[in-house]
């Protein structure tokens, strides 16, 4: 690098070189020389270019993959349109933060809080943006956002931000799989939309492993961080969204710590092509009739409770729901369950798919039809599959612990039983 800055820089390199040569022959008087010249030079002019090329790579990802993801997200529309504009403006936050950091030296503990404000405030506003949608049609799309944009909280992690990067990718992974598949036969949009937000987060670690490798890398020869400029927190407008994503848009977080979701009335009603099951406490006899094929089931919040779906339908989702049970005659697409606990579902026909997302005890009871069933679940437990055997039905645990080996440059992961 010094010598390709040419100048006094070349020079610097001959004269180090110079004084090596000395070493190698025993001559060890210029080895105090030599950690002078190289601390001198990372000091100097070529550690401020590693800075500000650092500001530069970030700058690359958000007019690269991310331009990609805002244009695709402007293209869906709705919720998802808004959340683009909210996950642009925190990266541009961000790139505010690392501006500072490629200009300051290290600040207290304290100044360092209020330097991170604004980027958490606004992982804390995406976050609770998809919990306040949570009937929106693009719900899968919020939780995919809301599972890994806490990885632009890596500027607070150390030694090793780069794998928390990853980790935080690969949290959002079982929604992005969800709308890659329901959206393959309808529109390639969504599919982008997929790609660009992985490419960002994936150019993103590759970013923090390439210059902040083990932390934040301060500029020691800078001044003191302005705590002054720190960017306000941007006034997002909400986009036009399609009749059922805005009705069900009511209420948020706030509202439901004010009123808790136990005494709000029980509800069983259609809301465009979703029937919504909602706060049923201690019923077991909920059924919904004339279902159609290109309709949906939205079960929440309902705790002791039975639920019955006749006819055919094109999904199921069960969420935050204790002790309640699901019967259904069959499903096009999937039946879903996250964030429940000591749940239950019957198929008496067919189902594709089931899905259990951070989920305490599930019960699958399972038809001779869906025996070919495909069960997908991530950060759940006791969870345990039964097929039908005469009058009666086998149990069969799903493998919630896995051992992981290495085999030369593969990873070969298979279930293992509890110790």
């Amino acid at each position: 690098k010094l010598e390709k800055a040419g100048g006094k820089g070349s020079q610097a390199a001959t004269d180090i070189r110079a004084q090596l040569n000395n070493i190698k022959k025993g001559k060890l008087d210029g080895l105090a020389s030599v950690v002078e010249s190289l601390e001198e030079k990372a000091d100097g002019p070529a550690g401020a270019s590693d800075l500000s090329g650092s500001v530069a790579s970030f700058d690359s990802i958000l007019s690269g993959p991310l331009g990609q993801f805002k244009t695709a997200s402007q293209a869906i529309g709705g919720d998802v349109a808004t959340l683009g504009d909210l996950v642009g403006s925190t990266f541009d936050i961000q790139k505010h933060f690392l501006q500072t950091v490629s200009a300051s030296k290290q600040p207290k503990a304290d100044d360092l809080q209020k330097l991170l404000k604004p980027t958490s405030e606004m992982i804390g506003e995406i976050q609770q943006f998809r919990e306040s949608n949570r009937r929106s049609e693009m719900f899968n799309h919020l939780s995919a956002i809301s599972e890994s944009i806490p990885a632009l909280g890596w500027v607070a992690v150390a030694p090793a931000p780069a794998p928390y990067v990853k980790e935080m990718k690969d949290a959002g992974q079982f929604y992005t799989n969800r709308v890659l598949k329901d959206w393959k036969e309808k529109d390639n949009t969504h599919a982008v939309w997929v790609r660009s937000w992985v490419e960002t987060l994936s150019e993103l670690q590759a970013f923090v492993k390439q210059f902040h490798t083990t932390g934040l890398v301060w500029n020691p020869k800078g001044g003191d961080a302005d705590l002054s400029s720190m960017p306000s927190k941007p006034v997002i407008k909400l986009k036009a969204a399609p009749k059922t994503a805005v009705s069900s848009a009511k209420p948020s977080p706030k509202s439901f710590k004010a009123t808790p979701a136990t005494l709000k009335p029980a509800s069983l009603h259609q809301d465009g092509k979703k029937w919504i099951v909602e706060y049923y406490k201690g019923d077991q006899n909920i059924i919904i009739n004339e279902i159609e094929m290109n309709q949906s089931v939205y079960i929440f919040k309902c705790e002791g409770s039975a639920i019955k779906v006749n006819g055919k339908c094109n999904n199921i989702i069960m969420d935050s729901c204790k002790k309640t049970a699901v019967v259904f005659d069959n499903v096009v697409s999937s039946c879903e369950f996250m964030n429940c606990n000591g749940v239950q579902m019957q198929v008496l026909g067919s189902v594709p798919t089931i899905m259990v997302d951070k989920t305490d005890g599930c019960q699958m009871y399972l038809s001779k039809e869906a025996i070919g069933v495909e069960i997908v679940s991530a950060k759940s437990s006791e969870m345990n599959v039964l097929v039908p055997k005469g009058d009666d039905f086998v149990e069969m645990p799903l493998a919630e612990q896995f051992k992981t080996v290495i085999e030369g440059s593969k990873i070969k992961t298979s279930p293992t039983e509890s110790v």
